[in-house]
């Protein structure tokens, strides 16, 4: 009896493993210039989906998805924009998701990671055999949609 106990003690949390990258953070460029911030959210499925909420009003960057492969999507606006999604929880990560940088309108293979301080976010995006890891920030006071823009 206490062994089966104990099993579903240690099993549980792993199982009904936390949506712990739930926020707004602050997402920034290949050249470190503070980009946006992103806010990821349940999918509707226990999984991490993140759209872009605010942008640097100082930033030289396009407003709209002028890079997007779809050229029916360049005249969209990036506020509101999915960048983050599809994701399947693996051990502390969550893998094999997606991740669409507006910057030149690539898609990547995507990993996200919370760090031990659950205030920095590891973002690891591959294409192919090449990957790049940057570090989000958890964003303290939520941004309003759309400031900035």
């Amino acid at each position: 009896m206490l062994v089966p106990a104990l099993l579903l003690a240690v099993s549980g949390p792993a199982l009904a493993a936390p949506l712990d990258v739930v926020g707004t953070w602050r997402a920034e460029s290949r050249n470190g210039n503070i980009q946006g911030h992103v806010r990821i959210a349940d999918c509707g499925n226990g999984t991490p989906c993140g759209v872009l909420v605010w942008f640097d009003p100082n930033s030289t960057h396009e407003r709209k998805d002028a890079r997007n492969p779809d050229q029916t999507r360049h005249g969209r606006s990036l506020i509101g924009t999915m960048l983050v999604h599809g994701f399947e929880r693996q051990g502390s990560a969550w893998r094999r998701g997606r991740l669409y940088n507006p910057e030149d309108g690539k898609t990547f293979a995507c990993t996200l990671q919370l760090a031990p301080d659950q205030n920095h976010l590891r973002v690891t995006g591959c294409l192919g055999p090449f990957c790049q890891t940057k570090v989000w920030t958890r964003v303290a006071t939520p941004t309003t949609r759309g400031q900035g823009v």
